[in-house]
């Protein structure tokens, strides 16, 4: 049985709609996953097959994004993945996720702000090894900035690490990446 998670659907609630006072263009894009979520039916367990909560990260050095190539969907991405029951808040889950899949030192890397810069809602393929059905993902998106380096990359789930520069990372990522090197910095 999987342990609950600390986050919770007025958390996930919360940050979408701050993530939507800034970035209002997506209201209608973000309407179906924002109807569930007022329902209150724990996304946040990677078990909820209507839809769950993930984390990424995308990290900014010098105006290039670090992107894994992944293992299990076979593409360049952003870091992320599923919450845990430590994860006590969404950017803290992001941050996690991308230390643990890059190796790059925690002590190194520093939030561009506390809202996310991007939330993603989209239909990811069964896993029939993890015993997953087709399901909808809510991906949340944090943009990092360090001066650090890859470290040991998670083998069991990235197949290497490398820094792209913004047109390469949209081509391969989206257009999402360009808010990474855009948003406004947070201060003190």
């Amino acid at each position: 049985m999987e342990a609950p998670v600390a986050i919770s659907d007025s958390d996930i609630l919360a940050t979408v709609s701050a993530y939507l006072e800034r970035y209002a263009d997506d209201t209608l894009l973000l309407s179906e996953p924002l109807g569930l979520l007022s329902q209150g039916k724990g996304f946040a367990s990677r078990r909820n097959f209507v839809m769950h909560v993930t984390a990424s990260a995308l990290l900014v050095r010098n105006g290039e994004i670090l992107l894994i190539d992944h293992l299990a969907y076979g593409i360049p991405l952003q870091p992320g993945g599923h919450l845990e029951p430590a994860d006590a808040t969404l950017i803290d889950a992001a941050l996690r996720e991308l230390t643990e899949e890059t190796g790059v030192d925690p002590r190194q890397v520093f939030p561009a702000s506390p809202i996310p810069v991007y939330v993603e809602y989209g239909l990811v393929p069964p896993r029939p090894e993890k015993n997953e059905p087709a399901h909808h993902h809510l991906d949340i998106g944090y943009a990092f900035m360090t001066n650090a380096d890859v470290g040991r990359i998670q083998e069991s789930e990235v197949g290497g690490a490398a820094w792209y520069p913004l047109a390469a990372a949209e081509r391969l990522v989206g257009t999402r990446i360009a808010r990474a090197v855009s948003v406004p910095v947070r201060t003190g």
